[in-house]
């Protein structure tokens, strides 16, 4: 089954035709769709969407850059959202150092939120990271050590050595169409060293349409080509790659029933 575990389809690129991209995702072979909650003002309708589609499962969670909406976020209150039907993750949380649209401090305290709940709901944490490699790493290892939770790190292009803390503590990482890109031979060298076993893929659409699409409103249909990129980087088979993808999905999303 190929999987695509970071779509965002309540965004407003999709306004007018969700439910056609839908359809060609599924004509595409799509079988699952992870739909991502980018702010807690936003999740009544990512939620909707997970609750009308059998094959779409979701999130709830702030996005660094939109930490600033709601500083006071607590991990009760993302708990109590996490606790309804079909939220299988919290996040799209983390750090984003490179456009700071949020303040550091507010984004730092409203990661923390995010990893405690995590930790105690039991469900994945989904985690956006940009130009802050030595703060997210001791900001994880410090977490960890308080409790374990599961750990994506999602659409990875961050430093070689963060990979290499989060790898020591058990994340998984998602591979996008960023890796598709001409010039991004150093996400590329990122892949060959994720752990084999906790590799799964993503568009995150409708941003970073991968080759040959680039240019184009990303779509989940579109997973296929980086699906082909993850096994020429690997030197997987197209079926190999989509075994372990898919495998490492359901280890990763365990309240998700297998297919």
């Amino acid at each position: 089954m190929l999987i695509d575990s970071h779509v965002n389809l309540h965004s407003p690129q999709f306004a007018e035709d969700q439910g056609d991209v839908i359809a060609c995702a599924r004509e595409a072979g799509i079988g699952l769709m992870l739909t991502i909650c980018d702010k807690v003002s936003s999740f009544e309708a990512v939620h909707a969407i997970a609750m009308a589609h059998d094959d779409i499962w979701c999130t709830v969670g702030t996005h660094p850059h939109e930490a600033k909406e709601d500083p006071d976020l607590t991990a009760d209150d993302l708990c109590e959202l996490a606790s309804r039907p079909r939220v299988v993750g919290i996040g799209e949380c983390g750090l984003d150092f490179h456009y700071d649209l949020s303040p550091r401090e507010i984004q730092v305290r409203v990661f923390r939120q995010h990893v405690d709940a995590a930790r105690r709901s039991g469900l994945p944490l989904v985690v956006h990271t940009r130009e802050a490699d030595e703060v997210m790493g001791d900001i994880l290892e410090d977490e960890m050590g308080k409790g374990t939770f599961k750990l994506l790190m999602h659409c990875y292009t961050s430093g070689p050595g963060l990979a290499a803390r989060c790898a020591a503590l058990g994340a998984w990482f998602s591979v996008s169409g960023i890796a598709t890109f001409k010039t991004a031979e150093d996400v590329r060298a990122l892949v060959r060293l994720m752990p084999e076993d906790r590799i799964i893929l993503e568009t995150d659409c409708p941003y970073l349409a991968p080759v040959p699409m680039r240019g184009r409103r990303n779509e989940p249909a579109f997973l296929p080509h980086i699906l082909a990129k993850l096994a020429e980087i690997r030197g997987w088979s197209l079926s190999e790659s989509e075994s372990r993808t898919e495998r490492a999905f359901f280890e990763l999303f365990d309240r998700i029933p297998k297919r």
